[in-house]
């Protein structure tokens, strides 16, 4: 029987080897105020890789969560300048989320349309929007309360990570128990046989679009939560680009069918990570894009093999090397074979003649 090696295992190792790697640049790294701030900027993308996995599972990609951070998170900024209490401004920016995601789920079932060009196409409108509502203009938040999402704590646990955890908990927990999940995974592996077999498509596809928005808005709500101002411009830096790294770099399989909330919160924290650390030992911004992309670059990689690699096979090929020298092949047995030499002929058996009756 074979045992594959498990995504999980292979990214917290190199999570492991990367904050090590990273506390003996800097000292700085290591403190307890750095480790809230990488918590605290990991947690918007834990919630965007959260819900790029749904997405990634049916075998979709949602390319519209940067812009959809703007979105909600000027949405509930508008409405408690309008004079709604903050816990009614928080419920509309969800809704808009999963409005956003609802619309894309639909566009791509029922018209059959690609979801990289819906997605893309609502990644525009969503980034115009909060523009076309302000004037391109912040809005400040006066609600005290608010705060509570994007600053606030409990036994010293920062809020958003509390947030971030509940999520993946509900999340991981829906994947592994439940029907839905198992028709998630399902729609990914193989739409057709899905549907054959009874599976409602269009049902799990509007939800996992769906919940990548709610995922969107309650990153949207921290992020203005954070700064107490809502932008219409905020979501649109390395969001996007963030979410999916975490996500393929945490074993979702960008083909659909394979993958774990556990994988992809892995990830999330990792790119973190590499982020936080870069900023730490002083390596310019415009370098972080470079190796968030060779990240992406080897995910990507692994996930394309992934099928090939397995304990036996390891085992086999780490067995097959030590017992060769090295530069040496394996010679091929010569096995005998019965027959008349090369270049000689051999005549066909006479035929013993029949006794007469």
């Amino acid at each position: 029987m074979r045992r594959r090696v498990p995504n999980e295992v292979g990214i917290a190792a190199v999570l492991v080897l990367v904050v090590v790697a990273f506390s003996f640049l800097s000292p700085n790294f290591r403190t307890l105020e750095n480790a809230q701030v990488l918590l605290l900027n990991g947690a918007v993308i834990a919630f965007l890789a959260l819900g790029q996995t749904f997405v990634l599972l049916t075998g979709g990609i949602d390319l519209s969560t940067g812009s959809n951070v703007a979105l909600t998170g000027m949405i509930a900024a508008l409405a408690m300048s309008g004079g709604l209490p903050w816990w009614a401004a928080v419920l509309i920016a969800i809704a808009t989320g999963l409005l956003v995601g609802a619309i894309n789920g639909g566009l791509i079932y029922y018209l059959k349309l690609p979801p990289f060009i819906v997605t893309f196409a609502t990644f525009g409108v969503a980034a115009s929007i909060p523009l076309i509502l302000t004037g391109a203009s912040s809005v400040n938040v006066a609600d005290p309360f608010f705060a509570i999402i994007g600053r606030g704590s409990v036994f010293g646990i920062p809020m958003p990570v509390i947030l971030v955890a509940v999520a993946a908990i509900i999340f991981g927990f829906v994947l592994r128990f439940t029907a839905t999940g198992v028709h998630i995974y399902a729609v990914g592996g193989n739409a057709e046989t899905s549907r054959l077999a009874g599976v409602n498509s269009g049902r799990v596809i509007l939800l996992a679009y769906a919940l990548s928005g709610l995922c969107a808005a309650m990153g949207g709500l921290i992020v203005t939560s954070r700064l107490m101002v809502g932008y219409p411009s905020a979501g649109s830096g390395n969001e996007l680009f963030y979410s999916i790294a975490a996500a393929v770099v945490g074993g979702v399989s960008l083909f659909g069918g394979i993958g774990s909330i556990s994988g992809a919160l892995l990830g999330a924290v990792l790119i973190a990570t590499v982020s936080n650390g870069m900023n730490v030992i002083g390596v310019q911004s415009y370098w972080q894009p470079l190796v968030i992309g060779l990240i992406i670059l080897g995910g990507v990689i692994i996930d394309t093999h992934r099928r090939q690699l397995s304990f036996a096979t390891i085992f086999s090929r780490l067995r097959g090397s030590s017992g060769q020298p090295s530069g040496s092949r394996p010679v091929a047995p010569v096995v005998a074979t019965a027959g008349p030499p090369a270049g000689v002929t051999s005549d066909p058996p006479a035929r013993t003649p029949r006794e007469p009756r």
